[in-house]
């Protein structure tokens, strides 16, 4: 996928993802693999795999909605990293590498946003020829027939 590949948001989602599944559940305790270890794997990969389905979509509309889930996503994921730092299970090593990569992240995710904001098509977006749209006439209600339905 070279397209996909070449976007640096992208880039860092599957960095920060790697550098989880490497360095910090590495060093949650063994009783909190459902809990806590799960939450973060499915919100760590939940990240990149949002970009990278709001990029195949084709449709700026819809990118930018996945890239508002992965930025969800990236949120609970540092509210987890909070929990499990607090918990006293992750060094303060990790700590600070996943928070500069997280922020990193978020910029480029906000970065990315503006950039699709900017760059939609509009009518000119797949798909967009398929709207539907009616005369708004149909719905207006003159006085005479107001009252009529009133009475």
């Amino acid at each position: 996928m070279e397209g996909l590949d070449r976007l640096q948001v992208y880039q860092a989602a599957q960095d920060l993802t790697k550098y989880m599944y490497r360095n910090a559940l590495k060093e949650l305790p063994s009783e909190e693999k459902w809990a806590l270890t799960s939450k973060i794997r499915r919100a760590a990969v939940s990240i990149p795999a949002n970009i990278a389905e709001g990029y195949g979509r084709y449709y700026y509309q819809e990118t930018i909605r996945f890239c508002y889930l992965a930025r969800g996503s990236l949120m609970e994921l540092m509210s987890q990293k909070e929990l499990s730092a607090d918990q006293g299970f992750l060094s303060e090593d990790v700590v600070d590498v996943v928070t500069e990569k997280a922020d990193t992240l978020l910029k480029l995710i906000h970065g990315y946003i503006n950039y699709l904001k900017k760059c939609k098509c509009g009518i000119n977006e797949p798909g967009s020829q398929h709207g539907i749209a009616e005369e708004t006439e149909i719905y207006s209600i003159d006085n005479d027939d107001l009252e009529e339905m009133i009475e």
